[in-house]
């Protein structure tokens, strides 16, 4: 198995290095500096950027609007956009509901909602999370009634991501109370979020960031033309979707940029006169980590060259996602230890952070969720120990 890219793959990554530094405006390339938070907007500007470029959506197939690249282009692709620090598009809509539709949807689904989600004229959130349905969620109680012609849901959805912003969110809806199982009776449903009696209701994170909401339906009509694939069969849509591009779930390009800011951290900062970097002890921490971020990168390459090969990803990406998180947060703690007392303040607090550092505490809090959220580790977890190791569920 050749864990190497090949000249043309290296000569790709160039060419996408230097068109986005080309590309991203200034005033988006002056926050990616300072690896800032980007308002919806920004997103949003970005993503029309990259879609007139034809690469908004890398992982789609070519003939509806994708790039055709194979996965080591894709990965080179994400890297590349994660080591420039510029703003991350919204999976839901690219990422998720997208490749979906390209999968189970039918030609009007296809033709009404795939262009305009590539464009970026409609956004769209996720809904999937409940307050009593998280890592279980086929426990999900979300209801949505058949009336003939229409559905009509009643319930509530948690952490649906920035629905303040969205047109539009697919959600797991619970269409038989009836069924033996649990994971039976659920259908994948879309919802216009300006239909009457949709509520999006934003909080803060711990961050400083309104990224997430609760999201009620109360009463909600929705049309049948809006079902995904077979009524009930809405867990085996939910499983794809999970799936898509799990050779991108690593976020080595997110780590690799935390621990080279790891390293200007201490390098400016003086202690006695010397840089902290001077410190042996403080050498062996970073290193420590750059050794196991080295290490997640080899895993992520042989997951690539598998794909390369054709055998698509398996249970092997929860071990990405389980370390991948794991070293991000791992990242963002040792920026913290570096800035010592200078990481309790707060981005907006004045000549206290120097600038480009401001933003390290959000972030810290931010990721403390990312060992959560697109499955828990404690699942990714199970399911290397049952679909891997082979030990009993």
């Amino acid at each position: 198995m050749d864990l190497s890219f090949s000249p043309e793959e290296l000569a790709f990554r160039d060419e996408v290095r230097a068109w986005v530094k080309s590309a991203l405006p200034a005033h988006l390339a002056q926050k990616a500096e300072m690896d800032a938070e980007f308002s919806h907007a920004e997103v949003m500007e970005w993503h029309k950027i990259l879609a007139k470029k034809g690469w908004a959506a890398p992982h789609w197939p070519a003939e509806v609007g994708g790039t055709g690249w194979d996965a080591a282009r894709r990965f080179l692709f994400t890297e590349e956009l994660e080591l420039s620090g510029a703003p991350r598009l919204s999976p839901f809509g690219l990422s998720m509901v997208g490749p979906l539709l390209i999968q189970f949807g039918n030609a009007a689904q296809k033709a009404r909602y795939l262009p305009k989600i590539l464009s970026g004229e409609e956004v769209w959130c996720q809904g999937y999370s409940e307050p009593n349905a998280g890592s279980d969620l086929a426990s999900l109680t979300l209801r949505a009634e058949d009336r003939g012609d229409h559905f009509v849901l009643n319930g509530q959805k948690t952490w649906t991501t920035y629905a303040q912003y969205a047109d539009f969110i697919f959600v797991l809806a619970r269409t038989n109370s009836e069924a033996k199982k649990k994971q039976e009776g659920i259908s994948f449903i879309l919802c216009d979020m300006r239909a009457a009696g949709v509520t999006a209701k934003p909080f803060l994170t711990t961050g400083g960031t309104p990224a997430f909401c609760e999201t009620w339906f109360e009463n909600v009509k929705v049309p049948k033309e809006n079902l995904v694939g077979e009524q009930n069969q809405g867990w085996t849509y939910a499983k794809a979707l999970l799936g898509h591009e799990r050779t991108l779930v690593a976020g080595i390009g997110i780590s690799a940029r935390a621990l080279l800011r790891a390293k200007r951290i201490a390098k400016e900062t003086l202690v006695g006169g010397r840089p902290l970097l001077d410190d042996p002890v403080i050498r062996q921490r970073i290193a420590t980590l750059e050794i196991r971020l080295e290490a997640l990168r080899m895993a992520n390459y042989r997951a690539l060259a598998g794909a390369k090969l054709g055998h698509a990803p398996g249970p092997e990406s929860s071990i990405l996602k389980l370390r991948g998180t794991e070293i991000q947060q791992a990242a963002m703690d040792l920026n913290m230890f570096l800035m010592g007392q200078n990481s309790l303040s707060w981005y907006n607090e004045p000549n206290v952070v120097p600038p480009r550092e401001q933003w390290v505490a959000p972030a810290f809090n931010y990721l403390r969720a990312a060992t959560i959220y697109a499955g828990s580790n404690e699942i990714q977890k199970n399911i290397i120990a049952k679909m891997i190791l082979g030990l009993p569920g």
